[in-house]
């Protein structure tokens, strides 16, 4: 047993999705989330940016003693989590291969559609990862890094979410697919936005709730679980913009988050 928390980190609070599951999953474990909203998104850096900030991120979370990293963003699992599992020797997990299963699992007519942000997207790892499993399947793709802005200023239920999926989706459902991959943590804060544009007969599939089974397997496997019976404890740390963070994210959550703790991210 081992009853460190494990570590979270994502380039803003889109990252709670992931958190949200793993709470769910495994609700006896602590869990310390850091968002990166000083230099938010990742999705526009190039990969030596995201390499470097992904690098001080796992630095932070190692002096929280974790004893593993759930890599909660799609920009840093499609690019750089071979390069982090080399450097770090602790057990990371990204959210590429289970968003990747879940939509295999999913389709019917091996129509998959994939929306990231333009990191994700440019890097084909999710086609990669899905035709590595079934290569008779169609894969169509959209970059659309404009949603995380969107969720970070709380307004996904607003017209201009509503609008400006209407226009980033409108030729990737031309193609019919019955199944979707939400390619970012930040994405399923939009999924009502996200489904009502895409009509009913697909499939939207968030990854993290793959990525808390494999978080689940990976610690049962290796005798990791929280031995302490009691529900989990969490802490929050961000780069910038703490308040904002509080509040939406005890929205999502379901429940009163304490107020994340700034902290300089360059420092690691």
């Amino acid at each position: 047993m081992d009853n460190r928390p494990i570590g979270v980190f994502d380039s803003g609070l889109g990252g709670l999705t992931v958190v949200k599951e793993l709470m769910a999953e495994l609700p006896n474990e602590d869990i310390v989330y850091f968002g990166d909203t000083a230099r938010i998104p990742y999705g526009t850096r190039s990969k030596e940016i995201v390499a470097k900030y992904s690098s001080q991120c796992v630095r932070f979370l190692k002096t929280q003693n974790v004893k593993m990293v759930v890599v909660a963003c799609n920009t840093v699992s499609s690019c750089c989590l071979k390069l982090l599992r080399t450097k770090f020797h602790i057990p990371i997990v990204g959210v590429i291969e289970p968003g990747a299963q879940a939509a295999v699992s999913a389709t019917i007519n091996k129509k998959i559609g994939v929306i990231g942000t333009e990191g994700t997207i440019s890097s084909a790892a999710y086609e990669k990862a899905i035709l590595k499993r079934a290569p008779d399947i169609s894969i169509y793709t959209k970059a659309c890094s404009l949603f995380v802005s969107i969720v970070e200023e709380g307004w996904a239920e607003t017209d201009v979410a509503y609008l400006t999926a209407k226009k980033y989706l409108e030729n990737i459902k031309l193609e019919k697919i019955d199944t979707l991959v939400l390619g970012c943590t930040h994405f399923p804060l939009l999924t009502n936005v996200i489904g009502k544009t895409m009509g009913e007969g697909v499939t939207l599939i968030d990854p993290a709730e793959g990525t808390a089974l494999m978080t689940k397997q990976i610690l049962t496997e290796n005798n990791m679980l929280n031995s302490n019976k009691n529900t989990g404890t969490y802490r929050f740390f961000v780069s910038d913009f703490g308040q904002r963070f509080e509040q939406i994210g005890s929205n999502f959550l379901g429940q009163d988050i304490e107020c994340p703790k700034k902290i300089d991210i360059e420092t690691y």
